[in-house]
């Protein structure tokens, strides 16, 4: 066997060498990064950190992903359908250094960086044949994704590395720098972003019209307005949240619109039917939303097979009599589901975030072959922790050609005005303004209980705290909000999760300190650089 393989690998070289070209070096991987050297190769570049960040939304190795956000936390508990990656952030004994969760976000975040670092540096080449205007907004683009992956660091780990050139070769001396350091940085591209992205109404446009996926000003404000508050900068902060509602470009829908008025539903749950998620589709209400698209009829259009249907809904195909229908949300696998707190103490009946068509909680039979066809589905044994479990619909998407539920095309809600008054209300709180805060909680409340309001869901000044605005983000957010970040940039997950959801009755939430309000710096990190201190996180061995 190894003469056949010596023979055809030495038949491969004599062929080769009758050209001069074999001779040229063609390194199979490199440290210098790739010189972006003309305006199409940095709107390709760009394009890249849109897709990079996607794959974090979309990853599918380990389904349970999406749950390491939200289990152990106050909103949702692990099921008997589990993954394994999600355990240590509800059993936190788990949690150490080795952790794969924590492992992949550094990973992927200083990844989304060095490609942010590229296009910047690219920008500097005085050669390069573009306007002024043409490299800020690319400048402020890049800068958008590098703050927002510092930020997501700064919440997650704390003072961390800071790399702000491409990296040029082998390194390992990376140290920790003062989050003081991380926090000014953060502060800086994004209000380089600000300065330098077009308006909504000014994105770049193709053949099929606007691209509001890609950046705009409204979008780094919102971010800025959120990491400002994370850094104890309120002032600042209302002044983002406060600009992005008095810009005039977005308002909080309160009518039905779309692809789906003819059916059952209201106009909250509009805002989650794919088709009618992004601005050009009438949601006057998304500041960012990530689109994706369907690979089988656009090429790139989507990246690796997210899971978020899988993981929020239930997995009512387990029932006899049930099918996997549009109506019922396609095919989930209920990796999570809602807390008592969520499903029992959160919300008001009257409360349109908590209809029929929002937080799903019966089922009926739709298969017309069984006998109990249309009756509704009752409750025994697990199916309430699993198989009819109740869950938000935000999730839901079918696909007629995919009706196992191989994979899930739906647009990511990443930013929209809901959360601009909820932003804006922390801001004016931690500022001593409770009225103005409580003002802009009845923005939201106003399109919650419609017609009913003032008599049912008017808050006054009386009923601002911070536990109460956590309650409010999660009446308006649930299923969208990365709520363990939030519980993290608050610093109220210790107290938040044992207060509300550490009974349940299946994976209670266990072992939960005030280490676990930053995730562990990553071993194999620590062991890689071995010319400096790569410090670890206090508690983690």
């Amino acid at each position: 066997m190894k003469k056949h393989l010596y023979i055809f690998l030495l038949g491969s070289l004599t062929l080769g060498a009758c050209k001069k070209s074999f001779l040229d070096e063609n390194p199979p991987s490199s440290y210098t990064p790739i010189t972006v050297s003309d305006s199409l190769g940095l709107e390709a570049s760009l394009a890249g950190l849109y897709n990079n960040f996607s794959t974090q939304l979309t990853y599918s190795n380990a389904q349970g992903y999406p749950s390491v956000w939200q289990v152990g936390t106050d909103v949702a508990n692990a099921t008997a359908n589990q993954q394994g990656i999600e355990i240590p952030y509800y059993n936190y004994t788990l949690l150490t250094q080795t952790d794969g969760a924590a492992s992949y976000l550094w990973g992927k975040e200083y990844t989304l960086i060095n490609l942010a670092n590229t296009i910047i540096a690219s920008l500097t080449n005085p050669s390069l044949n573009m306007t002024d205007a043409g490299r800020k907004a690319m400048d402020g683009e890049a800068k958008f994704f590098r703050g927002l992956a510092y930020n997501t660091l700064a919440t997650c780990y704390g003072g961390v590395p800071i790399i702000t050139t491409p990296v040029t070769g082998p390194k390992t001396d990376f140290v920790r720098a003062p989050l003081a350091d991380v926090d000014a940085l953060v502060a800086a591209d994004l209000n380089d972003a600000v300065t330098n992205l077009p308006d909504i109404e000014s994105v770049k446009t193709n053949t099929k019209g606007k691209m509001y996926g890609r950046a705009n000003k409204y979008m780094a404000m919102q971010l800025l307005a959120e990491a400002y508050l994370r850094m104890g900068k309120n002032d600042l902060a209302e002044q983002q949240a406060q600009a992005v509602i008095n810009s005039g470009r977005f308002s909080l829908i309160k009518s039905r619109y779309g692809i789906k008025t003819s059916l059952p539903g209201d106009y909250y749950s509009d805002m989650f039917v794919y088709g009618n998620e992004r601005r050009v589709q009438g949601n006057t209400e998304a500041i960012w939303v990530l689109e994706q698209e369907n690979p089988a009829t656009v090429v790139g259009g989507n990246t690796d097979n997210a899971q978020q249907r899988r993981v929020w809904g239930a997995a009512y195909h387990n029932i006899s009599g049930l099918v996997i229908t549009d109506s019922t949300g396609g095919r989930a696998l209920a990796r999570l589901r809602l807390s008592n707190w969520v499903l029992y103490g959160l919300y008001s009946d009257k409360d349109i975030r908590n209809s029929q068509y929002n937080i799903r909680r019966k089922y009926y039979y739709n298969d017309p072959a069984n006998a109990n066809y249309g009756k509704q589905v009752p409750y025994t044994g697990d199916d309430t922790l699993f198989k009819i479990c109740p869950h938000t619909t935000k999730w839901y998407q079918f696909d007629p050609n995919d009706v196992f539920g191989y994979a899930m095309i739906k647009d990511f809600m990443m930013m929209r005005l809901g959360e601009t008054y909820l932003l804006l209300a922390e801001a004016q709180l931690k500022q001593g303004k409770l009225q103005l805060a409580a003002d802009n909680i009845n923005e939201l409340r106003k399109r919650a209980f419609g017609s009913l309001y003032p008599a049912q869901g008017q808050v006054n000044s009386t009923d601002m705290t911070l536990d109460f605005l956590l309650d409010e983000r999660a009446r308006e957010l649930i299923g969208e909000e990365n709520r363990r970040m939030t519980l993290m940039r608050t610093k109220t997950l210790v107290d938040r999760a044992i207060r509300l959801n550490s009974n349940d009755p299946v994976h209670p939430t266990v072992g939960l300190t005030k280490t676990n309000l930053l995730l562990p710096i990553p071993l194999s990190e620590i062991q890689l650089n071995k010319d400096a201190v790569l410090e670890q996180n206090e508690g983690y061995h």
